[in-house]
């Protein structure tokens, strides 16, 4: 199917995506790597995890070697960011002469690019998702013949389980967004809690299985054993966690005592 020109992307732009649209990436573009430059670099919660076993690193260090924290367009919760190299250009710390080194475990937004999703959290609309294409000024990607739709495109970049890490994150992304600490600043206990649930899959596993988490909250035996060596399955516990914390409810269990 041809895209009609109506339906191209402008430079500068985000935008509803049409049906189909052109892009591809590879050494061939003028502009290969120009994106691993100069750039500021969300990292989700999911995204901490895929680096963190293919670093083969510890929580910490991933978080104190390759991340800052950042106040962008939340005011009540910090946002990680990837930390890049001081070199000239300011690089990626896994670009190398040939490309990324971390290529199949690359953070959403490197692979999601150029497609942008966007979940909705409007009343009567939660968790609808529309998709968006991002247009960079220096990007020659899009002149690329190749043609993807958003499915294809999800599956050619391995999308599926970031998209669903994230998705799961977004609730809690939302309540942090309405200031839960009541005036206490950013740097409260409950802040540092909800930073280490997301963040921090080792100091959480340790406040899981070390602390009276297991005596407060029913957790069935079959995910409990996930949690001992399965970071996802953590993250998801963490995420329900925070919800409770900061809301009273959502999905985790309280033991009634």
């Amino acid at each position: 199917m041809t895209m009609r020109k109506e339906d191209a992307p402008v430079y500068g732009t985000r935008t509803r995506i049409p049906e189909r649209f052109r892009f591809a990436c590879h050494p061939g573009v003028s502009c290969f790597n120009r994106c691993c430059h100069d750039v500021d670099m969300y990292l989700y919660p999911y995204d901490i995890i895929r680096l963190k076993r293919r670093l083969e690193m510890t929580s910490d260090e991933v978080l104190d070697r390759h991340t800052v924290t950042a106040i962008r367009d939340n005011p009540f919760f910090p946002h990680m960011m990837l930390k890049l190299t001081e070199k000239e250009g300011r690089p990626c710390p896994f670009l190398s002469p040939i490309g990324c080194t971390v290529y199949e475990d690359r953070p959403f937004s490197c692979r999601a690019y150029p497609v942008e999703p966007a979940v909705s959290r409007q009343p009567g609309h939660e968790g609808e998702t529309v998709y968006y294409i991002s247009r960079h000024h220096y990007c020659q990607g899009h002149e690329e013949a190749r043609q993807f739709t958003v499915a294809e495109w999800i599956a050619d970049q391995g999308l599926a389980p970031f998209t669903e890490m994230n998705r799961a994150w977004v609730p809690v992304d939302t309540i942090l967004r309405q200031n839960p600490w009541k005036g206490q600043g950013l740097d409260n206990p409950a802040a540092k809690m909800v930073f280490m649930a997301c963040y921090n899959m080792d100091r959480f596993r340790e406040f899981v299985f070390n602390s009276s988490f297991l005596s407060r909250f029913a957790i069935p035996e079959d995910r409990l054993a996930a949690l001992r060596t399965k970071d996802e399955a953590l993250l998801r516990v963490g995420f329900d966690w925070v919800i409770y914390m900061l809301t009273g409810g959502g999905p985790l269990l309280k033991i009634k005592i």
